[in-house]
């Protein structure tokens, strides 16, 4: 019975998350894993130090990265890529070119929750400060924090209620084909994310699916907060079907306050070291 457990969905401060890379990977080892992967969204800045402090610790960390795609009429539908060279130059421009986009973003944020917060007679946030809670790239979360810390809100759900989801500027988005591309030509394996969290109408999914496999898809993330056993054993299944690898993670970002660990999401969930082997599998395929 196989007990190496995994987590190949976690953030760091590269991106939105609250614990560096060099963190991720000393809380990785108190949680008994294996093997871990730092998917932060649009930047592969964390993964060298992890991997390098990994292989001195006896942790493996595979490269990752988590792209925010659109397609059709899904819009922020995340693809994740595994086993690619993180200095790959055409892959680190368009990363680039994303993170320009996510740092002007959510400075008119910023900008727009301080107009509300100025309307109430209140005093506004300082964009320095919560670039110093972010300890690197400024996410909504971020700011959220920032708020709590001022005292305008009690939690996270009341800050982007009261402001972030009011204030918000639109994201931008790969168009998936680009995206599973993108991944592939700098010698990675694409994942859907968190299916459940694109839509929770089977038949829909499905259709989804298919349509991806035919641009390429390598793989479902089959283990996630949005999956209980019933939709893990179906998304399991239909991984099957289309000859995609599985893979699973928490999506561990470490928000103070929240219930998600890192090795076991919020539903105790155990990913298999497995996944990491069909990883490396797909990975020896596409090189041949």
């Amino acid at each position: 019975m196989e007990t190496k457990r995994v987590d190949l969905h976690i953030h760091s401060t590269c991106s939105d998350g609250y614990f560096s890379p060099e963190e991720l990977v000393e809380k990785a080892l108190e949680a008994g894993l294996s093997a871990i992967s730092i998917a932060d969204h649009d930047n592969v800045d964390g993964i060298a130090v992890a991997q390098k402090l990994g292989a001195e610790k006896g942790l493996e960390v595979l490269a990752g990265v988590e792209l925010s795609t659109q397609w059709y009429e899904y819009y922020d539908m995340h693809l994740l890529g595994y086993g690619f060279d993180p200095q790959d130059p055409y892959l680190n421009r368009e990363l680039s070119e994303f993170q320009e986009f996510r740092a002007g973003r959510n400075r008119q944020i910023i900008d727009r929750v301080n107009e509300k917060l100025a309307g109430e007679g209140r005093a506004p946030l300082d964009p320095q400060a919560v670039r110093r809670l972010a300890g690197g790239t400024i996410g909504r979360p971020h700011i959220a924090q920032a708020l709590r810390a001022a005292g305008y809100v009690a939690d996270n759900e009341e800050a982007f209620n009261r402001y972030l989801v009011p204030c918000n500027v639109p994201k931008r988005y790969f168009p998936v084909d680009e995206a599973i591309r993108l991944i592939q030509q700098s010698g990675g394996v694409a994942v859907l994310a968190h299916p459940p969290y694109i839509t929770r109408e089977r038949r829909l999914l499905e259709k989804l699916v298919v349509e991806l496999v035919g641009l390429g898809l390598d793989g479902i993330e089959v283990y996630n907060n949005g999956s209980n056993m019933e939709d893990t054993d179906w998304l399991i299944k239909l991984a099957r079907e289309h000859e995609l690898i599985i893979t699973g993670g928490s999506d561990f970002h470490g928000d103070p306050g929240s219930n998600i660990e890192i090795g076991s999401g919020f539903r105790e969930m155990k990913v298999p070291y497995r996944c990491v082997d069909e990883i490396k599998s797909a990975l020896r395929k596409r090189q041949l």
